[in-house]
């Protein structure tokens, strides 16, 4: 325990159970999916399971610690037992894209594994570059912004990524998931306290633990084969082979995306610092956003090509019971892990099903949050703020059933779909960079609801700005990648101007009449 002046902050509370085991869930999906992508390409397994996981556990672990720390520094400044650290792990926007727009295509040009890896560690190092310099500018950014603008974007992205697509997967399984389920919305909704104050958490995993393999839902042979593969693996500092041989002119193509996703993250991290302010947890906004990007650097520096950050779903560790504790074990475990080759041993042993209730009660919490901190009257804003992140799900889905078959590059994805659905052709802009039109959306939504329409036109600015050079609503980075995009935004950011105009006008007209 942590003492200060007769103040006693615990390190580790029952409620650090249950966040661990959701926040390791999150973290989990992603090594997996990290796992298959990076098989599917061919890279060697050495190269996965020697270099890239136990490299991607070390900026986990980093990371883990450092917001466990200034969880329990911000509780001995506030004498208060309920503060919740960030959670934190593998960014799993960045993780498709990296692979799907850097690793893959590298490799599909040269068939070389090693290179392919090599340019997307470096971009990953670059990326937290940019994570890292948001350090500098956060805190004035965040004034500015509406906290609606701010958590919208996060309840967009909690309803549908992080609830939704595994609450779906929840009724495909309801013979393992139905009792998980129960336990996880008895527990959390009602705040009734399960037989023997055990968490919820642990009794769905154990009893869809059992439920699976009593009736044969999971393989045997998977889990025989998988504790085979156990052996120990530390990372090395790999900084210096990385660099070798790879040339100025393989990386400066994918600045366009390293640059971006390094940006977009140092956003996202930022909407939920706001997130955990509005939970009660207020932390500086400069030390979590360094952070963020050292996290990644360190990775990168041991060979992880796939950048980490701050997590959304603060509110609902919170609403666990989590405080600082779960970080730790959650940083520990994925080590233990990534470094021993137990990951395919635990995927082979506990169904995923069980973890998933777990995650709709993350996801429902946070988009509560967004309407229950924000002022009554911004909910509209609100509202606009969920629609991209449904959008770019609905595309995600579209683009995963018509290349199942992995045949098709994304451009020709988008003709495909425009073709065969021209009613929804405008779903291919409007998903694009939910994570920040949602965000620039809403602040203006929120100003015209104020009547505030200077700041409400200052707000488009960034809509026409991010538009013309691809950070939203194109597939591509590139000036002018948006089409007739940023026309559009100029328009309407006209119409609103010269409102803000006439307004002015005519206020200041009745004013001199009186």
């Amino acid at each position: 325990m942590d003492k200060s002046n007769n103040f006693y902050y615990p390190l580790f509370v029952k409620g650090d159970i249950d966040g661990f085991i959701g926040l390791f869930i999150d973290n989990l999906i992603n090594l997996l999916i990290i796992t298959g992508l990076c098989l599917s390409l061919g890279m060697p397994a050495p190269l996965i399971f020697g270099t890239i996981l136990p490299a991607t556990a070390l900026s986990v672990l980093a990371g883990n610690i450092f917001y466990s720390f200034q969880a329990r520094k911000l509780a001995l400044k506030e004498k208060r037992r309920d503060v919740t650290a960030l959670p934190y792990g593998i960014n799993t926007v960045s993780l498709f894209a990296f692979f799907l727009l850097i690793i893959a295509p590298v490799y599909v040009q040269t068939k070389d594994a090693h290179l392919a890896w090599k340019v997307g560690v470096i971009s990953c190092f670059i990326s937290g570059i940019f994570e890292g310099l948001g350090a500098f500018i956060g805190d004035k950014i965040r004034r500015i912004s509406p906290r609606a603008a701010l958590l919208s974007t996060l309840a967009g992205i909690a309803i549908v990524f992080i609830a939704l697509e595994h609450t779906i997967k929840i009724w495909d399984k309801p013979v393992i998931a139905f009792i998980p389920l129960a336990l996880i919305l008895i527990e959390y909704f009602s705040r009734v306290k399960l037989p023997f104050r055990i968490p919820a958490g642990f009794y769905a995993i154990f009893i869809g633990s059992v439920i699976a393999w009593t009736t044969g839902t999971m393989d045997k042979n998977a889990l025989i084969e998988s504790a085979k593969s156990i052996s120990f693996n530390f990372p090395g500092f790999a900084f210096w082979d990385i660099f070798s041989g790879v040339g100025s002119g393989k990386i400066l193509p994918y600045l366009s995306i390293s640059i971006p996703m390094g940006i977009m993250s140092f956003f996202g991290t930022l909407q939920n610092i706001e997130s955990a302010s509005a939970a009660g947890d207020t932390y500086p906004v400069a030390p979590a956003l360094a952070m963020n990007g050292v996290g990644t650097i360190i990775g990168s520096l041991f060979g992880s090509p796939f950048p980490t950050t701050v997590y959304i779903g603060h509110p609902g560790w919170k609403g666990l019971g989590a405080r600082s504790g779960y970080s730790i074990i959650n940083g520990a475990v994925v080590t233990v892990i990534c470094f021993s080759g137990l990951m395919d041993l635990i995927s082979a042993t506990i169904p995923m099903e069980a973890g998933y209730p777990i995650l709709l009660w993350i996801g429902v919490v946070i988009t509560a949050q967004a309407f229950q901190t924000t002022p009554k009257k911004h909910a509209p804003a609100v509202a606009l703020g969920l629609m991209p992140a449904i959008s770019a799900w609905g595309l995600n889905l579209l683009r995963q059933y018509i290349n199942r078959e992995g045949k098709y590059t994304t451009a020709q994805l988008n003709k495909i779909i425009g073709e065969s659905l021209p009613h929804l052709k405008g779903i291919l802009t409007f998903s694009e960079g939910a994570l920040l039109s949602a965000m620039f959306l809403t602040a203006v939504s929120v100003y015209l609801i104020e009547r505030d329409f200077l700041r409400s036109f200052y707000w488009t600015i960034p809509l026409i700005v991010f538009s013309y050079i691809g950070f939203i609503h194109s597939s591509e980075v590139g000036f002018g990648m948006a089409g007739k995009i940023p026309l559009g935004y100029s328009l309407f950011a006209l119409i609103i101007l010269l409102v803000h105009l006439y307004n002015k006008y005519t206020t200041e007209r009745a004013n001199n009449e009186q």
